[in-house]
């Protein structure tokens, strides 16, 4: 089944699909072998990991389809992306749509932020008019090659001009051609049951630690009506804690030792990345060259 097909499968099943988010291809790594289903990119966490900046629009599409690329390729989950608001206009959203496309993820969204966006738990959010995202929509669904290709809407209308305008922008943009709606920062289990009850469509719910929206259980969001949940940040979080403590550490003790308990090993880690299995490739290729140097 193609990673499309199946994420598509996977957000329509009875189950809600839970995506953690990756912030280059080690991290998605250990959410495959950990036993997720896909994964996610956000450009929270990709602007963070690799610009040390913040979710302002300051990762290019080129960069953020370079590290989406690689993440395509260490796992054999459907990959999710970030689309940002399409980086432009309805051509520019075409060409976001190709590009991340042709480097093999399931899906992406696009969202309804002027540009330049910024994180949906930010403040100080602007939107475009409805009609104009639903061109970006349209020109979205229309460009895709794979008519798999998940195509997420969000809006962030909550925030400039509450629950009924978001709402009905979910609808509009549902009608437009987009298989997932998103309703970013919701502030509360009343509003997260009416986006669920009054959307004609599946739906996608965020788990941000800090942000706007009630940290919930998977169960909970199910129970909710979300046909999806991520989590986008929490991996960038918790490597920049651990980063802090084992350099701290470092510093004050001249030493990495109080911090091997909180360490994977060194074979264990060469095990993760497939160390093994490019040994047996390199020796089923050089077989031939190894032999000739015996005779």
């Amino acid at each position: 089944m193609k990673k499309s097909s199946l994420l598509k499968k996977l957000i329509l099943d009875k189950e809600i699909l839970v995506m953690p988010g990756a912030h280059d291809a080690l991290s998605a790594k250990i959410i495959e072998q950990v036993g997720f289903k896909a994964v996610t990119l956000g450009g929270y966490a990709a602007s963070a990991a690799s610009l040390a900046m913040p979710d302002v629009s300051l990762l290019t599409l080129t960069e953020n389809v370079n590290i989406a690329r690689n993440i395509v390729q260490a796992v054999d989950l459907p990959v999710f992306v970030d689309g940002d608001t399409g980086h432009g206009n309805v051509t520019n959203v075409q060409r976001t749509v190709r590009v991340f496309e042709n480097a093999g993820v399931a899906g992406l969204f696009i969202e309804d932020q002027v540009y330049p966006k910024r994180c949906g738990h930010m403040e100080g959010k602007q939107i475009i008019p409805t009609m104009e995202m639903v061109a970006k929509i349209k020109a979205a669904v229309d460009t895709r090659v794979d008519q798999d290709l998940v195509i997420m809407a969000r809006t962030d209308a909550i925030a400039t001009d509450g629950l009924d305008e978001a709402i009905d922008r979910g609808n509009r943009y549902a009608e437009a051609g987009a298989d997932l709606i998103f309703v970013e920062a919701p502030t509360s289990r009343e509003e997260m049951l009416r986006i669920n009850r009054e959307i004609k469509a599946p739906t996608k719910a965020i788990q941000i630690e800090g942000g706007k929206t009630p940290l919930l259980t998977v169960k909970e969001l199910e129970e909710l009506g979300f046909n999806v949940v991520v989590y986008p940040n929490v991996t960038v979080y918790a490597t920049v804690w651990a980063l802090k403590g084992l350099w701290e550490g470092l510093k004050k003790n001249g030493s990495t030792k109080h911090w091997l308990d909180k360490m994977i090993p060194f074979d264990e880690f060469n095990t993760l990345i497939g160390l093994e299995k490019v040994r047996k490739l390199e020796s089923l290729y050089y077989k031939d060259f190894f032999a000739s140097l015996q005779k």
